[in-house]
Parts: structure tokens; sequence; C-alpha cells
């Protein structure tokens, strides 16, 4: 029987978080927690079915959740709901789709979701509750410090070291052994 997951954010990064779920196989969406305005809404098939308020209540029925909030100009309201869950005692799962390549030899933190065909070589380190997205590619030895997206298609090469709360647009690239400051957006190209 598969664990019962419960979603945070319903918006577009949530159903790409979906995809990935369902393609995996190893959870069961039980519901997804958004704004009071959108209880009861359906997200490709799954409900709305609590508010943030609610998150200490879903805490004591369901052991999972994943952040589904997308993270472009500021990772503030992800870290919040991360800290949250964590003082709760919630897990939260590593989810990587069968569809992308993590090595054996890399590091993930709770929290993080690999998405469809990323590539995550060997020796790098990926901290907690990051999107590593669609096509993103995080090379030997990289380190992605917690709370960072990298965006679909981006480029992240050896021995690069990428500071917590950053967000790296689509298709940009980070040449080899640079390190990249916390918080900082790096535009997409």
């Amino acid at each position: 029987m598969k664990q019962k997951i419960i979603l945070i954010g319903g918006g577009g990064h949530c159903k790409s978080c979906i995809d990935v779920i369902e393609q995996q196989g190893v959870y069961q969406i039980a519901g997804i927690v958004d704004l009071p305005g959108k209880l009861h809404q359906k997200i490709l098939d799954y409900e709305i079915i609590a508010t943030d308020d609610d998150l200490p209540d879903l805490v004591k029925e369901y052991e999972n959740f994943l952040i589904t909030l997308g993270q472009i100009k500021s990772p503030d309201k992800r870290i919040r709901l991360f800290k949250t869950l964590k003082e709760s005692g919630a897990k939260l799962p590593v989810i990587i789709s069968p569809l992308a390549y993590a090595s054996k030899h890399a590091q993930i933190g709770d929290g993080t979701i690999i998405m469809h065909h990323a590539l995550i070589n060997a020796g790098a380190k990926i901290g907690s509750n990051c999107i590593i997205n669609t096509k993103a590619l995080i090379e030997h030895d990289a380190i992605i410090g917690d709370h960072c997206h990298i965006a679909t298609g981006a480029i992240i090469n050896g021995g690069t070291v990428i500071s917590p709360r950053t967000f790296i647009g689509s298709n940009a690239m980070a040449k080899e052994y640079i390190e990249i400051g916390e918080q900082t957006v790096i535009g997409g190209g």
C-alpha cells in the first residue's frame, strides 16, 4: 500500500509535482493545502482539503508532506512552511522522478524534489527544501544550499557552490568552481 502524502501549495508547480509523484508510484496524494478561497477546488483531480491554518491538525493525521509552492523571487514562504512542518514532527521525503537520474553517490536533503529529466552527478550535495526542476543538471561535487530553486534546463557545473535561498533561472549556467552568494536571483538564460 502506498504511503499518503499532503501537498502544500496548489499552483502551477504543484501540477508538475503531482506528475512526478504519480510517475514515482511511492506515495498516494491525500490532498492539497492552499488558500481559504480555493477550498474544495481540484488540481488535476486532487482536492484542496485544507489551509495553512490546518497544518497542525494535518500533521496529527498524516505523516508525509511536500511543499509544492513554487519559488522564484523569494523562498520565504517555502522556508516558513518547511520550519513549521519540521517543528511539528512531519516527514518531508525526497521525491525523485523515475525519469531523472540521481547518482547513488550524491546527497539530497529532506523535502527536495528532483523533477523529470534532471541529472544529479556523483559527489553533488543538494540541501533541504530545494526544487531541482525539469532538465536541470547538477554536476559532480556541486553544492546546492538549502531552500534553492534550480530552474528548468539550468546547468550547475562541477564544484560550484550555490548558497542557500538562491534561485537560478531557466537555462542559466554556472561556471565550474565558483561560489554564488546567499539569496541571489539569477535570471533565465
